[in-house]
């Protein structure tokens, strides 16, 4: 049986137990009160005839059922009373509904007590049936003479609960339509909130979402419209450094992330991507995206953290990467070129110029990848410098190594990818701003050496420099003296972390027209904790 069903049956059937429990206690409620009021009516009515003179002094005449009947009778039908009986002491009847009953022995054996003086309301079962009874004691001088009895048949009184049974009937079968109604309108509603799912596909559907959730790598918080924490996966606590074992949900966001700009989102409706914030001193790109429900809602929002400097670990990488193929493919480019040359001298029968031309060329490759062997011994960097020298000649830029570097002495603590960034997008830097300059011979120069403490890295161009109002900016992400470039502004700011990790500093001189030197200080041994950075 579907949930929706289900609801509708049980909702229908809580509805039916209220209504008969209702209907039962109503009728058991008003039977009792028809029952007291009638008792009341009949106790007061005989009282009120055992205080009536005439009734005493008839008791003492020669013919009592003479007086005392027409009285009886005439109230009988005032107060609607199914009959009226006054006894003697000894219970010989002198009044009764039925005037051949009159001198007969009352029965129902309920007036023991009425003749020690007491007024009762008694059940009993008479001459024309069970019935309600007041009893009430007839006083001379002191003492009991007589009884009056008034009473209501049993009869009497189930028909005139019946009477109200049937509107207490007509009444529950109008509330219990109603509530198969409101069932079925509240059952369709529950279906359509939740999309016609059963429990268990809900129950399914929450496991899954919370294994998706602690899946993922970036740290997701949801909030809803009042900006408390509906949704938070283990990433976000290890982010906000709160134990797993603490409850967030239900805090109010601003508790836990002072500037999430999250109630913002829920305002403007309004998605927002890529933006930084900085938790416990640690910077996060953060994405920002409205919940919105299918009545186009905003319900909520949603925020997904990823750590900045594992972007930019990725993007180191992909500058590697990057920085490889391109020096392949300016390698291939070039010996195609010297190829093309060699094959042109061999054509032209010119041998002795072919020679001379590997050989030159094989004395200078030599040459340079043997200074780099010996004074770069690291194979990842002399490697990467290689390919930057090939790329240099591809774009027509001169690229010098200097002759006094040295770079043996390098820690084996310190990252060569931080190293292969640092020197990477210097020197990508220094080609972009010469490669353009068509009034001069663009040229680029490094410089390494590994001399005293400190590890020591110089690229210098003769470019066209920095622009002075751009100073402070050029190691800020995204920025770049060429707005029109595309995929700028990157380089300079992961050298600038790179730099940073390593506890080292960099600094830069500039002179527009002249050019521009970077020079980066590593230190061999730990980081310089607390020494500023200088741009």
């Amino acid at each position: 049986m579907r949930l929706h069903t289900k609801l509708m049956v049980g909702i229908s059937l809580v509805i039916l137990l209220i209504g008969g429990i209702f209907e039962y206690t109503f009728k058991t409620i008003m039977e009792e009160n028809l029952k007291h009021e009638k008792g009341t009516k009949a106790l007061s009515v005989a009282q009120s005839i055992a205080n009536m003179p005439e009734i005493q002094r008839a008791f003492f005449s020669k013919n009592p059922s003479a007086i005392i009947q027409p009285i009886a009778e005439k109230i009988r039908q005032e107060v609607d009373a199914e009959f009226i009986v006054i006894g003697n002491r000894k219970e010989i009847r002198y009044s009764h509904p039925n005037p051949l009953r009159i001198g007969q022995k009352m029965v129902g054996g309920d007036n023991v007590r009425v003749f020690k003086g007491e007024s009762v309301i008694s059940e009993s079962t008479g001459t024309l049936g069970p019935s309600l009874r007041g009893k009430a004691p007839i006083f001379h001088d002191g003492k009991v003479i007589g009884v009056v009895s008034v009473g209501y048949l049993q009869t009497d009184i189930e028909r005139e609960v019946s009477k109200v049974q049937k509107k207490i009937f007509l009444a529950t079968l109008t509330i219990l339509l109603g509530g198969i109604a409101a069932a079925l309108l509240i059952s369709l509603n529950i279906k359509r909130a939740i999309f016609g799912l059963e429990p268990k596909e809900i129950a399914w559907m929450y496991q899954e979402k919370h294994a998706i959730l602690e899946s993922i790598y970036e740290g997701i918080i949801a909030i809803d419209t009042d900006g408390n924490i509906t949704v938070v996966n283990e990433t976000a606590h290890k982010i906000l450094g709160v134990p797993n074992h603490i409850l967030l949900r239900g805090k109010r966001i601003e508790e836990v992330i002072v500037h999430s700009q999250l109630p913002n989102v829920v305002k403007s409706g309004k998605a927002e991507y890529d933006q930084e914030l900085t938790i416990n001193g640690n910077s996060f790109f953060v994405n920002r995206v409205p919940i919105i429900n299918h009545k186009n809602e905003v319900i909520g929002a949603v925020a997904s953290l990823r750590n900045k400097s594992e972007i930019s670990k990725l993007l180191r990488e992909l500058t590697h990467i990057k920085s490889y193929a391109e020096g392949l493919r300016a390698q291939t480019h070039e010996y195609s070129n010297r190829l093309y040359t060699l094959l042109g001298l061999i054509q032209l029968g010119s041998y002795k110029e072919a020679v001379e031309f590997i050989s030159k060329e094989m004395d200078h490759a030599q040459g340079f990848i043997e200074f780099l062997m010996r004074e770069v011994p690291d194979p990842v960097i002399a490697g990467f410098i290689l390919g930057k020298t090939s790329l240099a000649s591809e774009m027509k830029i001169t690229f010098n190594v200097d002759e006094s570097s040295s770079f043996k002495d390098v820690p084996p603590e310190i990252s060569r990818d931080n190293l292969i960034t640092i020197i990477g997008n210097l020197i990508n830097n220094a080609f972009e701003a010469v490669k353009d300059d068509s009034e001069r011979k663009g040229t680029v120069s490094l410089f390494l050496t590994d001399l005293g403490k400190d590890l020591i890295i110089e690229v210098e161009d003769n470019g066209k420099g920095i622009p002075n109002k751009a100073c402070g900016k050029i190691f800020e992400e995204g920025f770049s003296t060429k707005p029109s470039a595309s995929n700028q502004g990157i380089g300079l700011s992961l050298v600038k972390n790179a730099v940073e990790s390593l506890g080292g500093t960099i600094t830069f001189s500039s002179i527009e027209g002249k050019g521009t030197l970077f020079t980066v200080a590593l230190p061999k041994r730990g980081k310089r904790n607390g020494q500023p950075q200088s741009y």
